[in-house]
């Protein structure tokens, strides 16, 4: 509708035309239907009839009679003064950045905020605004004739997120947060800090997100993610099959939390290896050994078999895994399952073993498992049996 009125305005221009007191034509219009509380507002007035001279550029709002006023309940601009776009358009804009009210947006314990209500406009406006409050523009287009737009302001709940579910190591991971709350200064490039661990450091590390443009609203943090070096500046260690988690305190948060009141706005993603699953341990077949060590060949009826397996990771970042051993019988009953969850440094051998007592003679098959863990069952080598005989 707005750009209709405007082309139609560009194409029939109208100037030195007296309002008319009976069928005011002069629409208010801004460019957001809502605002949060530090927005600048860019307001619209499209009043050909205030098009006093096609030769200049016009201004309107400026006087006592017939001004222009932009207010909160508390606050307000008087005669503010709005420029015509250009000679003979009847188009007037003019801006006014928001100013908030005194409040700290991330818990240090100081505003962050400068409230302020001066100016007069076309854009030196500044307004202090409350939360779930309105700014009102009003307009006598004439003597006794008052056009007024009104546009809600109020807070948003913020949301965070990483760019990608899987980040390999040694990539950045990227996380974004949008809270158009944390756009405090609609000039310039505003920051908010994250908060951003791992399975494999959970006290982590803090991260400067930065706004992408100016009052965008939505900010954007990098992680470099390390699996050989401790966590640093904006390195995090990290290894397979972790998760990374980021988390954001969000201070400015609308009805029907209270003003006081911060929710803690997080998320994750996993942690993976450019190394295909299958590939990242080596299992080798089981042995079997006695209590003592002493390596076994024949297997008797009651007597504790020690079941030994090998793992090895050949690649150059830490592994954690977990080792199942599962006996079964011969009609495929399983006999015993148990395993063994823990790490694997680089290129170290390992050996891991559990012990089984045969209670019934017969055969009997050994299957070895290797899996990321037991909440993650990605297979990290490829499963191995072995048959033997129990007399």
């Amino acid at each position: 509708m707005l750009v209709f009125v405007l082309l139609s305005l560009m194409l029939f221009p109208a100037f030195g035309q007296a309002p008319d007191y009976n069928n005011p034509y002069s629409p208010i219009f801004t460019d957001k239907p809502v605002y949060s509380w530090t927005d600048k507002m860019k307001i619209t007035i499209i009043a050909p009839s205030w098009n006093s001279d096609k030769h200049l550029i016009d201004t309107i709002g400026e006087t006592s009679s017939h001004s222009i006023n932009i207010s909160t309940s508390d606050d307000s601009l008087e005669q503010y003064r709005f420029t015509e776009t250009d000679v003979n358009s009847g188009i007037f804009t003019a801006e006014v950045i928001l100013t908030g009210f005194q409040h700290d947006v991330d818990g240090d314990g100081n505003f962050d905020t400068t409230p302020r209500t001066s100016g007069s406009g076309p854009t030196s406006g500044f307004l202090q605004v409350e939360r779930d409050s309105a700014v009102t523009i009003s307009f006598e287009f004439a003597d006794g004739v008052v056009l007024v737009e009104s546009v809600p302001i109020t807070w948003n709940v913020g949301t965070i997120s990483f760019f990608d579910d899987v980040i390999f190591l040694d990539d950045s991971a990227t996380i974004r947060v949008v809270d158009l709350d944390m756009n405090l200064n609609p000039e310039a490039l505003d920051h908010l800090t994250l908060q951003v661990s791992s399975d494999s450091d959970a006290a982590g590390i803090e991260v400067n997100a930065v706004e992408t443009s100016e009052s965008s609203g939505s900010f954007i943090g990098t992680v470099q993610l390390s699996q050989n070096s401790p966590s640093s500046g904006n390195r995090l260690y990290s290894i397979p099959g972790d998760k990374i988690f980021a988390k954001y305190d969000d201070y400015t948060l609308p009805k029907p939390y209270s003003i006081s009141d911060n929710l803690e706005i997080k998320t994750f993603a996993g942690v993976d290896s450019s190394v295909p699953s299958l590939e990242r341990l080596t299992n080798s077949p089981v042995s079997f050994s006695d209590g003592l060590g002493n390596s076994l060949d024949s297997f008797s009826l009651n007597n504790q078999i020690q079941i030994v397996g090998t793992i090895q990771n050949e690649h150059n970042f830490n592994q954690k895994f977990v080792y199942l051993f599962q006996v079964k019988d011969d009609d495929n009953h399983v006999e015993s399952l148990s395993w063994i969850q823990s790490e694997i440094s680089p290129k170290q051998i390992l050996d891991v073993s559990q012990s089984w007592t045969p209670t019934e003679s017969g055969k009997y098959q050994i299957e070895t498992f290797v899996w990321n863990s037991l909440s993650d069952p990605t297979i990290l080598s490829p499963t191995m049996s072995t048959l033997i005989t129990i007399d």
